[in-house]
């Protein structure tokens, strides 16, 4: 069942982890709900004495004391306090700072247990932020984006995001998708009284804006997922082209060793670089060329799939040799592919000669020299990036969720504005109309199922 509600707000006490596992000098673990005042206050004692009760404190303060059990003191702390609804949960919220030693954390939480607060389940802070009204859905999940962006492209787009762009727009569509609505049923209310045509083509109009709105956002689907997971290369060539020398020059330090001798690389290794802001996870595979040596035919064989796989396939070419026969068939083969074409050597006399068709591709570079570099990069970013978005000017973004949605309502937009054209009875515009405004509304929580909700908030991590 879909619901035009967020659901019950808890009414439980939570804890979890706020920090990265592991040690260091400081962890953070955060107490939340209607009891995590009164929690704090049995586990901490100030070191002042004049100090007031953790419960009675001003919000948004910190206290120093210790958190104490079973009458010991377990670890020196700081203790923030802040009190509903000015947080980030919407509730109660006492935020410990502890020394970061993975026992003294253990101990800590031990503390915060047995003084009547539960675990927290992966995501369950911003599901509660998400069931108290403090975020939408579209901005709980960007919460994960900021957290798990890996260029500036991507952190600025999480944060709008965050911010409400997307949500107000998807509101903003909403809302217009429900006016139509209402207009429809009001007619069908009367069924005496036919809608003038000229009501009926404003209506048409409007109802198409809202399906080419509809398309604008779908069409970042493949921007939107490249920031979020990157777009896998597999850097392919003969023996001693400069594959691993390339994979180096790209993340800006050694990762693959580099040595005379062909068939070194005989593994794939994997590595994500930020070309102009996109995510690209690299992958070095071993030199594509005949072998009997067991070890570097099992590399090929990896190199074959990881071209499979890729998005993108970085054909290297030693500038220094004439064209091979190899080259010459596995350019071919990829004709049909995203690609960029690299002459490698650039400081050394030019031996190859490309295709016409190649040539237009190829970029030269020198992995000795870094000469070239910059062209490079612009030329995968063009080859995989449709958008114009820069960190100054980044427009919204859906993930595929929000395209899935977006793609029923899609489908439903066209079917009612198929029904209006045709005349047919209001009935059936009606009810494709109500799909599309309830598909819409899914982006943003207005319309959702626990399933849903649970699907996506398990993909957090613990603590947030």
């Amino acid at each position: 069942m879909q619901t035009e509600h967020r659901g019950v707000a808890p009414i439980d006490t939570i804890v979890a982890l706020a920090t990265a596992i592991g040690e260091a000098g400081i962890a953070v673990l955060r107490v939340s709900g209607p009891d995590a005042l009164a929690i704090g206050q049995r586990v901490f004692r100030p070191t002042s004495r004049a100090a007031q009760p953790l419960s009675t404190v001003a919000s948004h303060t910190v206290h120093y004391g210790h958190i104490v059990r079973d009458g010991c003191a377990v670890d020196e702390v700081l203790v923030s306090v802040f009190r509903a609804p000015r947080t980030f949960t919407r509730e109660d919220v006492v935020e410990i700072s502890c020394h970061g030693g993975m026992l003294v954390v253990r101990r800590v939480l031990e503390a915060v247990l047995s003084a009547g607060a539960r675990s927290a389940e992966p995501g369950e802070f911003t599901q509660r932020a998400f069931l108290n009204g403090r975020l939408d859905l579209a901005q709980a999940e960007a919460v994960a984006d900021l957290i798990h962006a890996r260029t500036d492209l991507a952190l600025t787009a999480a944060r709008e995001q965050l911010a409400g762009r997307l949500s107000g727009q998807i509101r903003s569509l909403r809302q217009d998708l429900m006016r139509i609505l209402a207009h429809v049923e009001a007619h069908i209310d009367f069924p005496d009284e036919d809608i003038a045509p000229e009501a009926r083509d404003t209506l048409l109009l409007r109802l198409q804006a809202g399906l080419a709105f509809v398309d604008q956002l779908l069409a970042t689907t493949r921007d939107g997922q490249i920031l979020r997971r990157g777009i896998r290369a597999a850097i392919l060539g003969r023996p001693n082209a400069g594959k691993s020398s390339l994979l180096n020059q790209l993340l800006g330090h050694d990762r693959a060793i580099v040595s005379p001798v062909p068939g070194t690389t005989r593994d794939t290794i994997e590595e994500t670089a930020s070309i102009r802001g996109v995510p690209v996870v690299f992958v070095d595979t071993a030199g594509l060329r005949d072998s009997t040596d067991a070890l570097e035919q099992e590399g090929i064989r990896r190199s074959c799939e990881a071209a499979e796989r890729a998005e993108l396939i970085v054909h290297v070419l030693d500038g220094h040799e004439p064209l091979a026969d190899d080259d010459t068939r596995r350019l071919s083969d990829s004709i049909s592919r995203a690609r960029v074409i690299v002459v490698n050597k650039s400081d050394l006399p030019r031996r190859l000669v490309l295709p016409p068709v190649c040539e237009a591709e190829a970029v030269s570079v020198s992995c000795e020299t870094g000469a070239g570099m910059e062209s490079l990069c612009d030329a995968i970013r063009n080859r995989v990036w449709s958008g114009s978005m820069s960190a100054e000017n980044i427009p919204v973004t859906i993930n595929a969720r929000h395209s899935e949605a977006l793609r029923r309502a899609r489908e439903a937009l066209i079917r009612t504005l198929d029904g209006l054209r045709r005349n047919d009875t209001l009935e059936l515009p009606a009810f494709e109309l109500r799909i599309a405004t309830n598909a819409v509304g899914e982006v943003v929580g207005e319309t959702s199922t626990e399933h849903l909700l649970d699907m996506i908030f398990s993909q957090f991590c613990l603590g947030k």
